[in-house]
């Protein structure tokens, strides 16, 4: 036996569909579990080398969402910048995290050039220092283990 639905019945019912499916795809924005539940915190990098030289520096600017969305395009949120460093003439950049413990990164490097510069990194969360590194042509300042 065939059920018949009056057309508008179906009208209703297909309404409700989208409005529910727009609730749903709201829903299926990802925010940061620390950035719901805490304060940002105040993260500073800095670069340095023994040489003056021209770097690359990969930092983290924003919490990925999550750790799949990350994975899927991690330089989505990890920027690139060309900097001038030196002995006298740190890179420094300050950004604010929800959760540093997993998403601070600054990793200077010399890439392809020969040139050993001797990096120097420093990651410093809410004004203390929590990690340094050396390296000669790049270094990772992270308290994650990557």
């Amino acid at each position: 036996m065939k059920m018949r639905i009056p057309k508008r019945a179906g009208r209703a019912s297909a309404l409700g569909l989208v409005s529910m499916c727009a609730l749903s795809a709201t829903a299926l924005v990802a925010v940061p579990a620390a950035a719901a539940d805490g304060p940002l915190h105040h993260v500073r990098y800095t670069v340095t080398a023994d040489v003056p030289f021209y770097a690359d520096i990969y930092f983290r600017d924003v919490d990925p969402p999550d750790w799949a969305a990350y994975s899927h395009d991690p330089y989505l949120f990890t920027p690139k910048v060309e900097a001038q460093v030196g002995p006298d003439q740190p890179w420094v950049r300050d950004v604010m995290l929800a959760d540093p413990t997993s998403w601070a990164l600054v990793v200077p490097t010399s890439g392809l050039n020969p040139t050993t510069p001797n990096f120097h990194c420093t990651l410093e969360i809410d004004g203390a220092v929590v990690k340094t590194n050396t390296g000669l042509k790049g270094a990772l300042c992270s308290i994650r283990n990557w």
